[in-house]
C-alpha cells in the first residue's frame, strides 16, 4: 500500500515514525555530555539512529530514564539502513557505592548502639 503513495509523503511518514520512536525511547546513552536515544538494546549491543551513532566508539554510559544502568565499551559499529548497530566489548553494571575491598565477617554486628 505504501508504494502507491507519492515519494515526499512516504519520506514524511518515515520521518514521523523515526521521531516517534526516538520520543518513546526508554534507554539513552550519554557520551561527552550529550545524550542519544537508544532504539533497540540487546545483550551485546544496541542500535542508534544513523545521525547520532555514526563513528561512535569508546566508553559510554547507558541509562534507563534517570537510572544509570552500566558503562559500555563500544568496539564496533556498523550501519544498518537508518540505524547504526553498536557492539560492545564489555558492559559493567553501575552501582551506587564503591565495592568492598574486604570480605565481611559472618558474625559481624548489624549496627552499633551508642554508649549509655
Amino acid at each position: 500500500m505504501m508504494e502507491h503513495l507519492p515519494e515526499d509523503l512516504r519520506r514524511g511518514l518515515a520521518e514521523a515514525a523515526r521521531r516517534d520512536t526516538r520520543r518513546k525511547a526508554r534507554f539513552r546513552i550519554r557520551v561527552g555530555g550529550q545524550e542519544f536515544p537508544v532504539l533497540r538494546l540487546w545483550d551485546k549491543g544496541f542500535a542508534l539512529s544513523r545521525e547520532h551513532g555514526a563513528g561512535l566508539r569508546g566508553l559510554v554510559d547507558l541509562f534507563e530514564g534517570g537510572r544509570h544502568l552500566s558503562q559500555c565499551l563500544i568496539v564496533a559499529s556498523a550501519e544498518d539502513g537508518d540505524t547504526v548497530r553498536c557492539e560492545f566489548k564489555r558492559s559493567t553494571a553501575a552501582t551506587d557505592r564503591a565495592p568492598r575491598d574486604f570480605a565481611p565477617e559472618e558474625d559481624a554486628p548489624a549496627g552499633l548502639l551508642p554508649p549509655p
